[in-house]
């Protein structure tokens, strides 16, 4: 099957969730034996922190402006089985009023960002890369959340969605040496969001505060200035891919937080979520409605709601911080990789095609 992806970003994972999960979706499609070929604009802030330039797994088309690439990016379109574009295309409303007409491939809208865009569209405000219209004429709609979100999506229109979750590439993201450079106590890994902070200052922050003999340490991008740090939090800007198998090896344990437009939502983890459950990191995570569906909460993930949950889980001796981990690890390689998710896209796509046929019949 051959497949154009029309995104974001697949060459670059700063100050983003696109590009791994992506990443992890696209490299199990060409081991399945499909060709992908994947539409980036070539933007500077990308551009200055790439991690992936020339993928093996797929065919990667960088251009500066759509109108120079438009006629080699319609003629992808036509020539494929599906395309599938992407919350946060640039110029995406512009692009899709070219693509949406192309008949013959199964036209895919995959939005790693639902709740944002569900919300915006909510109060009114839009957004510049899809529009409620549109989604009504895309074949097919996946979501990288689910549950309530899934229903919201019927109001618009929506032919055909299914939930496409994040994941993980267990060949990136495996159990490693723990390194000097990373260790420490408890982490936290993700671009800073306003609507994640609060959970932050009260989950790691006040964490650390109690703990001041222990190291923690952050790793993100776009982290104002500012903030109150505790003195003992160590602060590392972006990493790429390759150091997260070292800096999660290197935790005694690790925090997840979800977004506020996702836990509104629920049924949302990230991608962060599955990659240190790979690497094999004692997860301590705040609730979201749906968690159960990923994680058991009682013996594969640590749930906090206040400071004192935190505190409860990093005195927890090794062994049952490394129990906790083994079986959420094994959970995540069986349920949670970029190879489990492509098998559900390739069904889902599948399913999408027999209704388009059905109903042209």
């Amino acid at each position: 099957m051959k497949i154009t992806f029309f995104g974001l970003t697949l060459s670059s994972s700063w100050g983003n969730g696109h590009a791994t999960p992506l990443r992890a979706i696209v490299r199990a499609l060409a081991r399945r034996g499909h060709q992908v070929t994947f539409f980036e604009k070539d933007v500077s802030y990308y551009a200055q922190h790439r991690d992936v330039a020339s993928p093996e797994f797929c065919t990667l088309r960088f251009y500066d402006d759509w109108l120079n690439i438009r006629r080699e990016a319609l003629a992808a379109a036509r020539e494929s089985d599906v395309f599938v574009t992407t919350s946060f295309l640039p110029d995406g409303a512009a692009v899709l009023d070219e693509l949406l007409p192309v008949s013959g491939p199964l036209r895919v809208y995959y939005d790693l960002d639902t709740p944002v865009t569900l919300s915006r569209w909510e109060r009114g405000e839009g957004v510049d890369y899809i529009t409620p219209e549109q989604i009504a004429e895309f074949d097919l709609v996946l979501s990288f959340t689910g549950g309530r979100t899934l229903r919201e999506l019927d109001r618009y229109g929506v032919r055909q969605r299914a939930a496409v979750y994040g994941c993980v590439d267990p060949d990136l993201h495996f159990r490693t040496k723990g390194s000097d450079r990373f260790a420490n106590a408890f982490s936290y890994m993700g671009t800073y969001s306003p609507d994640r902070q609060h959970k932050l200052d009260a989950l790691f922050f006040e964490a650390a505060r109690h703990l001041s003999d222990r190291k923690f340490l952050v790793a993100g991008s776009l982290f104002p200035e500012g903030l109150d740090w505790p003195q003992n939090v160590w602060y590392q800007p972006h990493l790429a891919p390759g150091d997260h198998p070292a800096f999660y090896s290197s935790s005694r344990a690790t925090l997840n937080i979800t977004r506020g437009g996702m836990e509104a939502m629920g049924h949302c983890p990230s991608g962060r979520f599955f990659e240190a459950a790979a690497c094999g990191t004692p997860l301590i995570t705040d609730y979201f409605t749906g968690l159960e569906e990923f994680f058991d909460p009682y013996s594969e993930v640590i749930v906090a709601r206040e400071t004192n949950d935190v505190l409860f889980g990093l005195h927890l001796p090794d062994s049952d911080l490394q129990r906790i981990a083994a079986a959420a690890r094994e959970r995540t390689l069986d349920q949670h990789t970029g190879m489990v998710r492509a098998r559900q896209m390739l069904s889902a796509f599948e399913s999408a095609r027999s209704r388009s046929l059905a109903e042209a019949a």
